[in-house]
């Protein structure tokens, strides 16, 4: 599929692994330029030469922590007014109600809340000017169906959910969409990190824990970062114009959460041709 945006310019944040290297991945191979950040400048160069080396796209990246105001000055001076913004940051820790307190909150929502609504307010302008734009914010499943342990990620992308929100539909007529990406559970060294809090809580071992919680996704194994990218692109191609502030959860391979979004005849067409692909 054509997904119409081939030229394009992209950030996407936290991109030397996992899901937001998933979604680099996925808008190179629909023809857009990436300016890629994360905080270890070795991986990061890694995934740039690799995306460099099989897509015919410009990709620059900036080594920094995007949940700063210094690392977000960095990253906006190479970007300059991309078209395309991915929201993406490392969860915070699992735990249970009494391992927290107020600085725990308060450094969960600088990264999980204000970051991602600090970007959008610095690069909506100019896609506004140009009456086009796209930013996808990846979040997690427990914004909808919250996790005990994630209690720090529950309550801080929550709040992010409800800037979405109104946000998305106050900018929506300027041709510009916001959404949500909510994973459940994939293939990377964020799952390896709860399970391994889950193997401690119940006393087994991390590949018992693994195991416990492949049994309970639909498909019975993780999903791939490959997978996660495919979705994000897709949200970012001309085809999605119509699907505003909607949160997709995303529990397994090439399978999405459509139930509450808002769309025409024309993209449910090409969101089944996407979603069956």
């Amino acid at each position: 599929m054509d997904l119409g945006i081939s030229g394009k310019k992209a950030v996407v944040c936290a991109s030397s692994k996992g899901l937001g290297r998933g979604c680099a991945i996925a808008l190179a191979e629909a023809g857009v330029d990436l300016v890629l950040n994360a905080r270890g400048a070795e991986v990061l160069e890694k995934t740039a030469e690799d995306i460099r080396s099989r897509y015919n796209v410009h990709v620059e990246t900036v080594a920094c922590d995007i949940t700063t105001e210094e690392g977000r000055e960095k990253v906006l001076a190479v970007a300059g007014t991309p078209d395309i913004l991915v929201n993406n940051a490392g969860g915070p820790p699992p735990g249970i109600w009494s391992d927290w307190d107020r600085d725990d909150f308060i450094a969960a929502i600088d990264a999980n809340m204000l970051t991602p609504i600090a970007l959008m307010k610095t690069l909506l302008p100019a896609m506004i000017d140009r009456g086009w734009g796209r930013v996808v914010n990846i979040t997690s499943q427990s914004v909808k169906s919250p996790i005990a342990v994630l209690g720090l990620s529950n309550s801080a992308r929550a709040g992010l959910t409800g800037y979405v929100a109104g946000t998305a539909r106050q900018v929506a007529e300027h041709g510009v969409t916001i959404n949500n990406l909510l994973p459940g559970i994939h293939a990377t060294d964020r799952i390896f990190a709860l399970n391994t809090a889950l193997a401690k809580s119940k006393n087994i071992t991390i590949e018992e824990a693994a195991a416990e919680r492949a049994a309970s996704i639909p498909v019975g194994k993780y999903g791939e970062a490959s997978d996660f990218g495919a979705a994000c692109a897709f949200l970012c191609s001309q085809q999605a114009c119509f699907i505003i502030g909607q949160l997709h959860k995303f529990f397994c391979h090439r399978v999405i959460n459509i139930f509450t979004v808002t769309v025409n005849s024309q993209d449910i067409a090409w969101l089944y041709a996407f979603t069956f692909t």
